[in-house]
């Protein structure tokens, strides 16, 4: 696999991220890239010590859904265990207030509403904690975002229909740790691989393994074929978040419907609008 670095960029604290110019994120040439690669690498986009709150908040979650699940109590969101202690948890929001605050982290949020929409919506959340002890041998699993197996009735080309951000929590600068790997370009594609073809991407020339450090934000367009990437060895060690966001248009994602009406209730004004108004009770007449 290859790697190619495509941005360092300085890193973004809760205290300067209000001094953020918007009008300058994303810059021109990011545009260029994002919109001819179908992805974009922030590296060091947070700071060490948001990075070190936020692992720490997931490794008390990741404990507190694995004992829910074992337990087989019901629980708000997916959790799906992978091995003794990998896992991957879905519908993240109401599970800690430093998720919750990613959601709008004033330093993403120019790059959403510059690529996506100027009214984005919220998608989906999930988180990753995967150890090359319980994976080792994994094989890739190729794919696109997007219901209806990926919009492919919309293609070709599949538009950007929603906007895919995965921040990296541990250190992913060297490959074999699970790292995310894209195929540059193939968002653009206007016909579907076959099996044989997905299987030979393991190791084939073209494939980007995207090794950065931890605190990286990876931005992606949903039509980007990607998949994690293998270990290659067992003390490999993957850490992320993922938040996703759709056109203010669209209801694909039944996140919404999941969360208690309190955790709709504690939502702020500004926050409120990156749901569907008729989630709320009562339900709010808005569009967008």
């Amino acid at each position: 696999m290859t790697q190619m670095k495509i941005e360092n960029r300085t890193s973004a604290s809760k205290t300067d991220a209000a001094d953020t110019d918007a009008a300058a994120c994303p810059a021109l040439a990011e545009r260029f890239f994002f919109d001819n690669n179908g992805y974009l690498v922030l590296e060091e986009f947070l700071d060490v010590d948001h990075v070190n709150a936020l692992l720490q908040a997931l490794r008390r979650v990741m404990k507190h859904r694995r004992s829910l699940q074992e337990q087989e109590l019901p629980h708000t969101g997916i959790t799906t265990p992978m091995g003794k202690k990998s896992a991957r948890i879905f519908y993240i929001l109401d599970d800690d207030p430093l998720f919750l605050e990613m959601l709008d982290w004033p330093a993403i949020w120019p790059y959403v509403t510059g690529l996506l929409n100027a009214r984005p919506h919220h998608h989906a959340s999930d988180a990753i904690v995967e150890h090359g002890s319980d994976l080792i041998g994994r094989g890739m699993r190729w794919h696109i975002d997007g219901i209806d197996d990926g919009f492919r009735n919309l293609g070709p080309q599949i538009p950007l229909l929603q906007l895919k951000i995965g921040y990296y929590l541990s250190d992913m600068t060297q490959p074999g740790q699970g790292n995310l790997c894209v195929v540059p370009g193939s968002h653009k594609a206007a016909f579907a691989p076959n099996l044989e073809d997905l299987q030979r991407w393991g190791t084939a020339a073209g494939v980007t393994e995207i090794c950065a450090p931890a605190g990286t934000a990876v931005l992606f367009h949903n039509a980007l074929w990607h998949s994690a990437g293998p270990f290659s060895s067992e003390k490999g060690r993957r850490a992320m978040l993922y938040y996703a966001y759709e056109h203010p248009w669209m209801i694909a994602s039944q996140e919404h419907w999941s969360y208690p009406s309190e955790f709709y209730n504690r939502l702020s004004p500004a926050r409120r609008k990156l749901f569907h108004g008729f989630l709320f009770d009562p339900p709010e007449q808005r569009w967008g």
